[in-house]
C-alpha cells in the first residue's frame, strides 16, 4: 500500500516537472481551434514542435486527450476535464504576470470586470470612476457585452466578477447572483425611419421590418422571443444577429433596422434625436442584472471593494428609479 501512495506520488510530481506554461497554451490553442495547425500559429510554434509538444503532454499525463479524425480533433471525456483545468490554470498564471508586472511598474494590482452593457453607463462607470479617482495605478479591464458572453468569461476565469444574469437554469451551481439594478428595454429605431412618427404601433406590426437581434443564447433575445410566443407571432424574417451593442447602434443608424436595447445604452440617442422610441412596451419581465462570482472563491481586496462600490451604486440608481 505504501510502495503505491509512493508511486503514485512520484508520478504527480514527475507530471508537474513535465507541464510547462508552453504545454498549457498549446492545449487552450487547441480546445480553442480543435486544429493543430491552428494552435501550433496561435502560440507561435511550428507544427512538428506543437505535435510533438502535444505527444509530450499525453505521455505525461498517460492518456490520449483528443480523438484524430477526418473533421478534425475532439477532446476525450478525460482530455475534456484536462482542458478546463489548463484553461484555468494559464488563466491563472497570466494574470498573475500581468499583476506582477503592474507592481514592477509601481502600479497596484489589477481588476477584471465582465459586464453587459446594460450596466455600463449607470452602475458600472460610476464605481469605476470613483475607484480610479481613489486608486489611479490600478488596472481595471472591462470585457464583454451580453451575458452570455460574460458567464462564459467568468467560467474561464479571465474575468474576477461580473455584472450580468445567470443565463442557464444550472448556473447558479456555479456563481452566487446578486441582484442588482434593474435594466429597462427599448424598441428604438433611427430617427427619419418611416415608423419614427408614429403615436401608436403593435408588435405584430413591427415583425415584418429587419430586426437586429442579440444571439439566442443572450437573456434579452429569450425575453424577446417569449414576447413574439405570448402575441402569437413568429420570429421576423429578416434579422442580424448582434452581440456588439456598439455595432448595433452603428446599423440602427444607417437602416431601416428596429432593436431592443437597455434605456441607459440609448438614453444619450434619444436626447440627441439620433433614435427614436417606439411606443411599444416590451421587455418589462426581463429580470434585474446583478453581481456574479464563483462560488467558494475569495477575492482579492481591489475586487472586494469594487463590489461594495457596486452595491453602493446600485442602490443610488434603484433610488432614482423609484422615484
Amino acid at each position: 500500500m505504501r510502495a503505491s501512495l509512493m508511486n503514485q506520488n512520484v508520478s504527480q510530481v514527475a507530471l508537474v516537472n513535465r507541464l510547462k506554461f508552453k504545454h498549457l497554451a498549446l492545449l487552450v490553442a487547441l480546445d480553442d481551434t480543435r486544429n493543430l495547425h491552428q494552435a501550433a500559429d496561435n502560440i507561435n510554434v511550428a507544427q512538428p514542435s506543437a505535435s510533438r509538444m502535444l505527444a509530450d503532454i499525453e505521455e505525461a499525463f498517460g492518456f490520449q486527450l483528443f480523438e484524430r479524425n477526418a473533421r478534425g480533433m475532439h477532446p476525450t471525456p478525460l482530455g475534456t476535464a484536462t482542458l478546463a483545468y489548463a484553461r484555468r490554470s494559464l488563466a491563472d498564471l497570466t494574470r498573475f504576470a500581468d499583476d506582477l508586472d503592474n507592481k514592477r511598474r509601481g502600479g497596484h494590482g489589477q481588476l477584471t470586470v465582465g459586464a453587459i452593457m446594460g450596466a455600463a453607463p449607470d452602475v458600472l462607470a460610476m464605481a469605476v470612476t470613483e475607484l480610479k479617482s481613489e486608486r489611479p495605478l490600478l488596472n481595471v479591464r472591462i470585457l464583454g457585452e451580453t451575458s452570455d458572453q460574460v458567464v462564459q468569461l467568468l467560467h474561464r476565469r479571465e474575468v474576477d466578477l461580473a455584472l450580468g444574469r445567470l443565463t442557464t437554469p444550472l448556473q447558479h451551481n456555479d456563481f452566487d447572483f446578486e441582484p442588482l439594478a434593474r435594466e429597462a428595454m427599448r424598441l428604438v429605431v433611427r430617427a427619419k425611419h418611416p415608423l419614427a412618427s408614429k403615436a401608436s404601433l403593435e408588435l405584430d406590426t413591427l415583425v415584418g421590418w429587419p430586426w437586429i437581434l442579440q444571439p439566442i443564447t443572450s437573456p434579452a433575445r429569450g425575453l424577446f422571443e417569449e414576447e413574439l410566443a405570448r402575441a402569437g407571432l413568429t420570429t421576423p424574417a429578416d434579422i442580424v444577429e448582434c452581440a456588439s451593442i456598439f455595432a448595433t447602434l452603428q446599423l440602427l443608424q444607417n437602416s431601416d433596422a428596429v432593436a431592443m436595447l437597455p434605456e441607459s445604452v440609448v438614453r444619450d440617442y434619444l436626447r440627441a434625436q439620433l433614435l427614436v422610441e417606439l411606443p411599444v412596451e416590451i421587455g418589462k419581465s426581463l429580470s434585474g442584472f446583478g453581481l456574479l462570482r464563483r462560488k467558494f472563491e475569495t477575492l482579492n481586496e481591489p475586487a472586494e471593494y469594487f463590489i461594495a462600490l457596486l452595491r453602493k451604486y446600485s442602490a443610488v440608481s434603484l433610488a432614482v428609479t423609484a422615484s
